[in-house]
């Protein structure tokens, strides 16, 4: 066979397996959005630092100059970077199973 035909024959197959995945996946329902895990929705409503992170987010370029947000930052920073730092879930998760 002539090279120009096997590489026809290979772009017409791409293009073929190409289409035929792009209409499986459109097919496809949606997946639901997934629930945010149950800790962290508990101990969003009662930690005053989350709550001051969320505020100067809303406040957008304007929290780089409040003294307040910056505070919270060094707060979170330091709490991310501390020496065994982990999240709160999992050090229940931990604590729950070294009581089993």
């Amino acid at each position: 066979m002539d090279s120009k035909l096997l590489a026809r024959i290979g772009a017409v197959i791409f293009i073929a397996i190409a289409i035929t995945m792009t209409a499986i996946e459109m097919s496809r329902a949606p997946e639901p959005p997934r629930a945010a895990p149950a800790a962290v929705a508990d101990t969003s409503a009662t930690d005053p630092l989350l709550i001051e992170l969320r505020r100067c987010q809303s406040i957008g370029a304007a929290g780089a100059s409040d003294s307040d947000c910056l505070r919270a930052w060094a707060e979170n920073r330091r709490r991310f970077l501390a020496p065994g730092a982990r999240p709160a879930a999992r050090i229940a998760e931990d604590a729950s199973a070294q009581e089993n």
